[in-house]
Protein backbone atom coordinates (compact mmCIF):
# COMPACT_ATOMS: atom_id res chain seq x y z
CA UNK A 1 0.00 0.00 0.00
CA UNK A 2 2.82 2.40 0.64
CA UNK A 3 4.32 1.87 -2.00
CA UNK A 4 1.49 2.36 -4.12
CA UNK A 5 0.35 5.34 -2.57
CA UNK A 6 4.56 6.76 -3.27
CA UNK A 7 3.92 6.15 -6.83
CA UNK A 8 0.68 7.80 -6.84
CA UNK A 9 1.33 10.95 -5.34
CA UNK A 10 5.03 11.02 -7.33
CA UNK A 11 2.80 10.57 -10.30
CA UNK A 12 0.63 13.20 -9.31
CA UNK A 13 3.25 15.93 -8.90
CA UNK A 14 4.03 16.04 -12.33
CA UNK A 15 0.28 16.98 -12.90
CA UNK A 16 -0.16 18.95 -9.61
CA UNK A 17 2.63 22.09 -9.74
CA UNK A 18 3.44 25.31 -8.70
CA UNK A 19 2.75 28.06 -11.72
CA UNK A 20 5.20 30.93 -12.64
CA UNK A 21 2.63 33.43 -13.36
CA UNK A 22 2.37 34.40 -17.17
CA UNK A 23 2.13 37.48 -18.23
CA UNK A 24 -1.31 36.64 -19.30
CA UNK A 25 -1.74 35.37 -15.43
CA UNK A 26 -0.64 39.11 -14.01
CA UNK A 27 -2.25 40.65 -16.22
CA UNK A 28 -5.76 39.79 -15.07
CA UNK A 29 -4.74 39.46 -11.25
CA UNK A 30 -3.28 43.54 -12.49
CA UNK A 31 -6.96 43.93 -13.43
CA UNK A 32 -8.81 42.97 -10.46
CA UNK A 33 -6.51 44.97 -8.36
CA UNK A 34 -7.15 48.27 -10.36
CA UNK A 35 -10.85 47.54 -10.53
CA UNK A 36 -10.84 46.75 -6.58
CA UNK A 37 -9.04 49.54 -5.50
CA UNK A 38 -10.82 52.47 -3.66
CA UNK A 39 -9.32 52.97 -0.74
CA UNK A 40 -6.15 55.03 0.51
CA UNK A 41 -4.64 52.23 1.46
CA UNK A 42 -5.34 50.38 -1.58
CA UNK A 43 -4.01 53.46 -3.74
CA UNK A 44 -0.91 53.43 -2.08
CA UNK A 45 -0.45 49.28 -1.79
CA UNK A 46 -1.19 49.04 -5.73
CA UNK A 47 1.25 51.83 -6.34
CA UNK A 48 4.11 50.14 -4.64
CA UNK A 49 3.11 46.31 -6.47
CA UNK A 50 3.56 48.21 -9.52
CA UNK A 51 6.60 49.83 -8.75
CA UNK A 52 8.33 46.38 -8.25
CA UNK A 53 6.67 44.21 -10.31
CA UNK A 54 6.96 46.88 -13.81
CA UNK A 55 9.33 49.65 -12.80
CA UNK A 56 11.78 48.08 -10.80
CA UNK A 57 14.33 51.27 -11.46
CA UNK A 58 12.52 52.82 -9.56
CA UNK A 59 11.43 50.26 -6.16
CA UNK A 60 13.43 50.81 -3.02
CA UNK A 61 13.62 47.23 -3.21
CA UNK A 62 15.59 46.65 -6.23
CA UNK A 63 19.17 47.35 -6.57
CA UNK A 64 18.96 50.53 -7.95
CA UNK A 65 20.13 53.66 -6.16
CA UNK A 66 17.51 56.01 -4.41
CA UNK A 67 16.75 58.72 -5.36
CA UNK A 68 16.38 56.94 -8.53
CA UNK A 69 16.90 58.69 -12.39
CA UNK A 70 15.02 62.23 -12.62
CA UNK A 71 14.47 61.47 -16.42
CA UNK A 72 12.52 58.44 -16.57
CA UNK A 73 13.91 55.83 -19.24
CA UNK A 74 11.42 55.32 -22.29
CA UNK A 75 11.71 51.45 -21.86
CA UNK A 76 10.00 51.69 -18.82
CA UNK A 77 7.83 55.30 -19.26
CA UNK A 78 4.54 52.85 -19.72
CA UNK A 79 4.93 50.81 -16.49
CA UNK A 80 5.35 54.14 -14.44
CA UNK A 81 2.21 55.81 -15.94
CA UNK A 82 -0.21 53.66 -13.81
CA UNK A 83 1.84 54.67 -10.75
CA UNK A 84 1.67 58.21 -12.34
CA UNK A 85 -2.01 58.06 -12.33
CA UNK A 86 -2.77 57.41 -9.21
CA UNK A 87 -0.84 60.42 -7.83
CA UNK A 88 -2.27 62.31 -10.15
CA UNK A 89 -6.19 61.29 -9.78
CA UNK A 90 -5.17 61.95 -5.80
CA UNK A 91 -3.66 65.31 -5.69
CA UNK A 92 -6.41 66.57 -7.85
CA UNK A 93 -9.26 65.18 -5.43
CA UNK A 94 -7.21 66.71 -2.47
CA UNK A 95 -6.92 70.47 -4.88
CA UNK A 96 -10.48 70.20 -5.29
CA UNK A 97 -10.90 70.28 -1.42
CA UNK A 98 -9.83 74.08 -1.13
CA UNK A 99 -8.35 72.98 2.44
CA UNK A 100 -5.03 74.50 2.77
CA UNK A 101 -1.71 73.58 5.17
CA UNK A 102 -1.25 70.23 7.12
CA UNK A 103 -3.78 67.52 5.59
CA UNK A 104 -3.65 63.81 4.16
CA UNK A 105 -3.00 62.99 0.63
CA UNK A 106 -7.21 61.43 1.47
CA UNK A 107 -9.63 62.04 3.99
CA UNK A 108 -9.58 59.29 5.43
CA UNK A 109 -10.57 57.55 9.61
CA UNK A 110 -6.94 56.34 9.45
CA UNK A 111 -4.42 59.08 9.90
CA UNK A 112 -1.81 56.32 8.64
CA UNK A 113 -3.39 54.71 5.80
CA UNK A 114 -3.16 58.05 3.59
CA UNK A 115 0.36 58.49 3.94
CA UNK A 116 1.19 55.09 1.47
CA UNK A 117 -0.08 56.94 -1.32
CA UNK A 118 3.03 59.60 -0.28
CA UNK A 119 5.71 57.34 -2.08
CA UNK A 120 3.79 57.49 -5.49
CA UNK A 121 3.42 61.48 -5.27
CA UNK A 122 6.76 61.81 -4.29
CA UNK A 123 8.02 59.97 -7.54
CA UNK A 124 5.74 61.89 -9.27
CA UNK A 125 7.17 65.40 -8.34
CA UNK A 126 10.53 63.67 -8.71
CA UNK A 127 10.48 63.18 -12.34
CA UNK A 128 8.86 66.70 -12.87
CA UNK A 129 5.15 65.02 -13.87
CA UNK A 130 3.94 68.53 -12.18
CA UNK A 131 5.53 70.47 -15.13
CA UNK A 132 3.76 68.23 -17.44
CA UNK A 133 0.31 68.39 -15.27
CA UNK A 134 0.78 71.63 -13.56
CA UNK A 135 -0.08 69.47 -10.38
CA UNK A 136 2.07 70.54 -6.90
CA UNK A 137 2.76 67.03 -5.98
CA UNK A 138 5.94 68.63 -3.87
CA UNK A 139 3.15 70.65 -1.67
CA UNK A 140 0.80 67.59 -1.57
CA UNK A 141 3.69 65.45 -0.34
CA UNK A 142 4.58 68.39 2.35
CA UNK A 143 0.90 68.62 3.35
CA UNK A 144 1.09 64.79 3.99
CA UNK A 145 4.15 65.12 6.08
CA UNK A 146 3.13 67.76 8.24
CA UNK A 147 -0.50 66.47 8.64
CA UNK A 148 1.35 63.05 10.45
CA UNK A 149 3.78 65.45 12.71
CA UNK A 150 1.45 68.63 12.87
CA UNK A 151 -1.63 67.04 13.23
CA UNK A 152 -1.30 63.30 14.24
CA UNK A 153 -1.74 62.17 17.96
CA UNK A 154 1.31 60.21 19.31
CA UNK A 155 2.34 58.36 22.50
CA UNK A 156 4.73 60.27 24.75
CA UNK A 157 7.61 58.41 23.09
CA UNK A 158 6.33 59.53 19.69
CA UNK A 159 4.92 56.39 18.23
CA UNK A 160 2.20 58.22 15.76
CA UNK A 161 -1.18 56.81 16.28
CA UNK A 162 -3.06 54.74 12.98
CA UNK A 163 -6.22 56.37 13.99
CA UNK A 164 -7.71 59.73 13.86
CA UNK A 165 -10.04 59.25 16.30
CA UNK A 166 -8.16 58.13 18.92
CA UNK A 167 -4.43 56.96 20.03
CA UNK A 168 -4.04 53.70 18.64
CA UNK A 169 -1.37 51.54 17.19
CA UNK A 170 -2.04 48.96 14.19
CA UNK A 171 0.69 46.63 12.87
CA UNK A 172 -1.01 47.45 9.15
CA UNK A 173 0.82 51.04 9.91
CA UNK A 174 4.85 50.09 9.38
CA UNK A 175 3.81 49.76 5.80
CA UNK A 176 1.92 53.14 5.65
CA UNK A 177 4.19 55.48 7.61
CA UNK A 178 7.53 54.77 7.87
CA UNK A 179 8.28 54.04 4.06
CA UNK A 180 6.83 57.09 3.30
CA UNK A 181 8.80 59.28 5.61
CA UNK A 182 12.34 57.60 4.17
CA UNK A 183 11.45 57.91 0.85
CA UNK A 184 11.02 61.44 1.77
CA UNK A 185 14.01 62.40 3.87
CA UNK A 186 16.34 60.88 1.16
CA UNK A 187 14.36 62.57 -1.81
CA UNK A 188 15.01 66.27 0.53
CA UNK A 189 18.22 65.28 1.86
CA UNK A 190 16.71 65.47 5.24
CA UNK A 191 18.53 62.57 7.47
CA UNK A 192 16.50 63.15 10.19
CA UNK A 193 12.87 62.13 8.44
CA UNK A 194 15.00 59.42 6.98
CA UNK A 195 15.66 58.20 10.58
CA UNK A 196 12.03 58.60 11.72
CA UNK A 197 11.43 56.11 9.45
CA UNK A 198 13.45 53.61 11.67
CA UNK A 199 12.10 55.21 15.06
CA UNK A 200 8.81 54.69 14.15
CA UNK A 201 9.32 50.95 13.29
CA UNK A 202 11.29 50.29 16.42
CA UNK A 203 8.47 52.25 18.40
CA UNK A 204 5.83 49.85 17.03
CA UNK A 205 8.41 46.57 17.83
CA UNK A 206 8.26 48.25 21.39
CA UNK A 207 4.26 48.48 21.48
CA UNK A 208 3.32 45.99 19.29
CA UNK A 209 5.30 42.60 19.68
CA UNK A 210 4.43 40.13 21.57
CA UNK A 211 7.43 38.11 23.47
CA UNK A 212 4.61 35.35 25.21
CA UNK A 213 3.60 34.47 21.87
CA UNK A 214 7.15 33.98 20.38
CA UNK A 215 7.80 37.46 18.90
CA UNK A 216 4.31 37.19 16.89
CA UNK A 217 3.24 40.78 16.61
CA UNK A 218 -0.36 41.66 18.11
CA UNK A 219 -2.66 44.04 15.76
CA UNK A 220 -4.08 46.79 17.69
CA UNK A 221 -2.63 48.47 20.97
CA UNK A 222 -3.15 51.68 23.04
CA UNK A 223 -6.84 52.25 22.03
CA UNK A 224 -9.82 52.99 24.38
CA UNK A 225 -11.56 51.22 22.39
CA UNK A 226 -11.35 48.19 19.43
CA UNK A 227 -8.47 46.72 20.62
CA UNK A 228 -7.07 43.87 18.70
CA UNK A 229 -4.41 41.29 21.44
CA UNK A 230 -4.47 38.27 18.56
CA UNK A 231 -2.01 37.90 16.23
CA UNK A 232 -3.21 39.05 13.09
CA UNK A 233 -0.97 37.27 10.14
CA UNK A 234 -1.76 40.22 7.49
CA UNK A 235 -0.58 42.28 10.42
CA UNK A 236 2.68 40.55 10.54
CA UNK A 237 3.20 40.82 6.85
CA UNK A 238 2.49 44.39 6.70
CA UNK A 239 4.69 44.99 9.50
CA UNK A 240 7.76 42.86 7.88
CA UNK A 241 7.06 44.36 4.09
CA UNK A 242 7.28 48.01 5.71
CA UNK A 243 10.64 47.25 7.48
CA UNK A 244 11.62 45.60 4.14
CA UNK A 245 11.18 48.67 2.37
CA UNK A 246 12.90 51.13 4.60
CA UNK A 247 15.91 48.86 4.66
CA UNK A 248 15.92 49.64 1.23
CA UNK A 249 15.49 52.85 0.95
CA UNK A 250 18.32 53.09 3.24
CA UNK A 251 20.44 50.84 1.55
CA UNK A 252 20.33 52.51 -1.55
CA UNK A 253 20.66 55.86 -0.30
CA UNK A 254 23.29 58.19 0.41
CA UNK A 255 23.24 57.73 4.15
CA UNK A 256 23.94 54.07 3.89
CA UNK A 257 27.37 54.12 5.58
CA UNK A 258 26.00 56.62 8.81
CA UNK A 259 23.20 54.37 9.11
CA UNK A 260 24.67 50.47 9.31
CA UNK A 261 22.89 50.18 12.73
CA UNK A 262 19.49 50.96 11.64
CA UNK A 263 20.02 48.19 8.72
CA UNK A 264 21.33 45.67 10.89
CA UNK A 265 18.12 46.27 13.02
CA UNK A 266 15.88 46.20 9.93
CA UNK A 267 16.74 43.10 8.93
CA UNK A 268 16.95 41.47 12.38
CA UNK A 269 13.23 42.75 13.20
CA UNK A 270 12.00 41.17 9.36
CA UNK A 271 14.11 37.65 10.05
CA UNK A 272 12.12 38.28 13.60
CA UNK A 273 8.89 38.12 12.17
CA UNK A 274 9.19 35.35 9.74
CA UNK A 275 10.72 33.77 12.71
CA UNK A 276 7.44 33.95 14.62
CA UNK A 277 5.29 33.46 11.44
CA UNK A 278 6.59 30.31 10.11
CA UNK A 279 6.62 28.30 13.15
CA UNK A 280 2.73 28.46 12.02
CA UNK A 281 2.76 27.67 8.73
CA UNK A 282 -0.21 24.98 8.17
CA UNK A 283 0.41 21.68 5.70
CA UNK A 284 -1.56 22.79 2.66
CA UNK A 285 1.14 26.02 2.80
CA UNK A 286 -0.86 28.92 4.06
CA UNK A 287 -1.17 30.71 7.32
CA UNK A 288 -4.70 31.59 9.38
CA UNK A 289 -6.32 34.04 9.36
CA UNK A 290 -4.73 34.70 12.99
CA UNK A 291 -1.39 33.02 12.82
CA UNK A 292 -1.38 30.95 16.31
CA UNK A 293 -5.22 30.49 15.89
CA UNK A 294 -6.40 27.29 14.35
CA UNK A 295 -10.36 27.77 14.01
CA UNK A 296 -9.82 30.87 11.73
CA UNK A 297 -9.59 30.75 8.61
CA UNK A 298 -6.76 30.31 5.65
CA UNK A 299 -5.85 33.29 4.40
CA UNK A 300 -3.51 33.09 1.01
CA UNK A 301 -3.42 37.26 1.40
CA UNK A 302 -1.18 37.60 4.26
CA UNK A 303 0.74 34.29 3.11
CA UNK A 304 1.74 36.15 -0.19
CA UNK A 305 2.80 38.91 1.38
CA UNK A 306 5.31 37.13 4.11
CA UNK A 307 6.76 34.72 1.47
CA UNK A 308 7.66 38.32 -0.57
CA UNK A 309 9.54 39.48 2.16
CA UNK A 310 11.74 36.67 2.70
CA UNK A 311 13.13 36.29 -0.84
CA UNK A 312 13.15 40.08 -0.41
CA UNK A 313 15.32 39.78 2.99
CA UNK A 314 17.31 37.36 1.02
CA UNK A 315 18.60 40.00 -1.65
CA UNK A 316 18.76 42.78 0.82
CA UNK A 317 19.67 41.04 4.20
CA UNK A 318 21.55 38.12 2.63
CA UNK A 319 19.54 36.14 5.41
CA UNK A 320 18.23 33.20 3.52
CA UNK A 321 16.49 31.15 6.54
CA UNK A 322 13.26 31.01 5.59
CA UNK A 323 14.03 30.60 1.95
CA UNK A 324 12.21 26.91 1.88
CA UNK A 325 8.95 28.18 3.57
CA UNK A 326 8.66 30.55 1.78
CA UNK A 327 9.15 28.53 -1.59
CA UNK A 328 6.63 26.21 -0.36
CA UNK A 329 4.11 29.11 0.33
CA UNK A 330 4.65 30.27 -2.97
CA UNK A 331 4.42 26.95 -4.56
CA UNK A 332 1.01 26.65 -2.94
CA UNK A 333 -0.36 29.65 -3.31
CA UNK A 334 0.62 29.39 -7.23
CA UNK A 335 -0.76 25.42 -7.36
CA UNK A 336 -2.08 24.55 -11.10
CA UNK A 337 -3.85 21.56 -11.45
CA UNK A 338 -3.42 20.18 -14.97
CA UNK A 339 -3.82 17.88 -16.69
CA UNK A 340 -7.42 17.51 -14.77
CA UNK A 341 -9.17 19.28 -17.20
CA UNK A 342 -11.85 16.82 -17.22
CA UNK A 343 -12.87 17.95 -13.33
CA UNK A 344 -15.82 20.09 -13.22
CA UNK A 345 -13.76 21.70 -10.24
CA UNK A 346 -11.17 23.00 -12.99
CA UNK A 347 -13.82 25.15 -14.01
CA UNK A 348 -13.70 26.82 -10.57
CA UNK A 349 -10.15 28.14 -10.96
CA UNK A 350 -8.65 30.68 -13.48
CA UNK A 351 -6.78 28.37 -15.81
CA UNK A 352 -6.18 25.52 -13.32
CA UNK A 353 -4.97 27.64 -10.46
CA UNK A 354 -6.38 26.59 -7.67
CA UNK A 355 -5.98 29.36 -5.47
CA UNK A 356 -7.27 31.75 -7.66
CA UNK A 357 -11.45 32.18 -9.00
CA UNK A 358 -12.30 32.43 -12.36
CA UNK A 359 -12.28 36.03 -12.68
CA UNK A 360 -8.71 36.19 -10.75
CA UNK A 361 -9.12 36.98 -7.35
CA UNK A 362 -6.66 35.35 -4.74
CA UNK A 363 -8.81 32.98 -2.64
CA UNK A 364 -9.35 32.13 0.11
CA UNK A 365 -8.85 35.84 1.64
CA UNK A 366 -9.60 37.74 4.42
CA UNK A 367 -12.24 40.84 4.34
CA UNK A 368 -9.86 43.54 3.82
CA UNK A 369 -12.36 45.61 5.30
CA UNK A 370 -13.53 43.41 8.49
CA UNK A 371 -10.18 41.84 9.87
CA UNK A 372 -11.72 39.03 11.47
CA UNK A 373 -14.22 37.80 8.99
CA UNK A 374 -13.05 35.71 5.36
CA UNK A 375 -13.67 37.74 2.40
CA UNK A 376 -14.16 36.88 -1.29
CA UNK A 377 -12.62 40.02 -3.31
CA UNK A 378 -9.24 41.53 -1.74
CA UNK A 379 -7.44 44.36 -3.74
CA UNK A 380 -4.23 44.46 -1.27
CA UNK A 381 -4.25 40.63 -1.39
CA UNK A 382 -3.76 40.79 -5.67
CA UNK A 383 -1.15 43.86 -4.86
CA UNK A 384 0.55 40.99 -2.48
CA UNK A 385 0.65 38.38 -5.39
CA UNK A 386 2.39 41.00 -7.74
CA UNK A 387 4.65 42.01 -4.93
CA UNK A 388 5.47 38.06 -4.49
CA UNK A 389 6.15 37.60 -7.95
CA UNK A 390 8.28 40.52 -8.40
CA UNK A 391 10.05 39.90 -5.41
CA UNK A 392 10.65 35.89 -6.51
CA UNK A 393 11.96 37.11 -9.94
CA UNK A 394 14.37 39.28 -8.43
CA UNK A 395 15.75 36.55 -5.72
CA UNK A 396 15.66 33.98 -9.09
CA UNK A 397 17.55 36.58 -11.13
CA UNK A 398 20.49 36.96 -8.27
CA UNK A 399 21.38 33.27 -8.52
CA UNK A 400 18.16 31.93 -5.87
CA UNK A 401 20.61 32.37 -3.02
CA UNK A 402 19.39 30.31 -0.29
CA UNK A 403 18.11 27.57 -2.78
CA UNK A 404 20.64 24.78 -1.57
CA UNK A 405 18.80 25.03 1.88
CA UNK A 406 15.30 24.86 0.13
CA UNK A 407 16.56 21.43 -1.64
CA UNK A 408 18.18 19.88 1.58
CA UNK A 409 14.89 20.72 3.15
CA UNK A 410 13.10 18.17 0.57
CA UNK A 411 11.82 15.88 2.31
CA UNK A 412 10.04 17.78 4.49
CA UNK A 413 8.45 19.88 1.54
CA UNK A 414 7.77 16.39 -0.07
CA UNK A 415 5.63 15.22 2.65
CA UNK A 416 3.86 19.04 2.97
CA UNK A 417 3.00 18.48 -0.99
CA UNK A 418 1.71 14.86 -0.48
CA UNK A 419 -0.60 16.49 1.96
CA UNK A 420 -1.57 19.31 -0.60
CA UNK A 421 -1.50 16.41 -3.44
CA UNK A 422 -4.46 14.51 -1.58
CA UNK A 423 -6.84 17.82 -1.05
CA UNK A 424 -6.01 18.54 -4.44
CA UNK A 425 -7.16 14.49 -5.33
CA UNK A 426 -10.04 15.19 -2.92
CA UNK A 427 -10.56 19.12 -4.85
CA UNK A 428 -11.14 17.51 -8.33
CA UNK A 429 -12.77 14.57 -7.20
CA UNK A 430 -9.49 12.39 -8.82
CA UNK A 431 -10.72 8.80 -9.07
CA UNK A 432 -7.26 7.26 -10.32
Amino acid sequence: MLFFVTGLLLGLFSQVRAQNLTSAYISTISERLAQGAVHSWEYGTRAEALLELNAPTYSVVSFNAVPPPHSIPSNISSALGEVFTIAHDVVVARSLSNITGPQPLIADTSAGDPASIGVAVLLANWTGQGALDGLDYAGAARDQLNYLFQNVSKTSDGALSHRVGQLQLWSDSVYMVPPFLAYYGVLTQNKTILTEAYTQIRLYRKYLQDAAAGNLWKHIQLGQAGNDDGHWSTGNAWAAAGMIRVLGTIQRSPYANSLKSQQNDLARWADEIHGAMYSHINSNGLFYNYADNNTTFYDASSTALLASTVYRLSLLGNIHTYIPLAEQARNALLLLLAPFTTSTALSATMSGLLHFTPEGWLTPVVNPYSYDEQGSDSPEGQAFILELQAAWRDWIADGAQGANSAREARPHVLMIEAIVVLQVMTVVGYNG
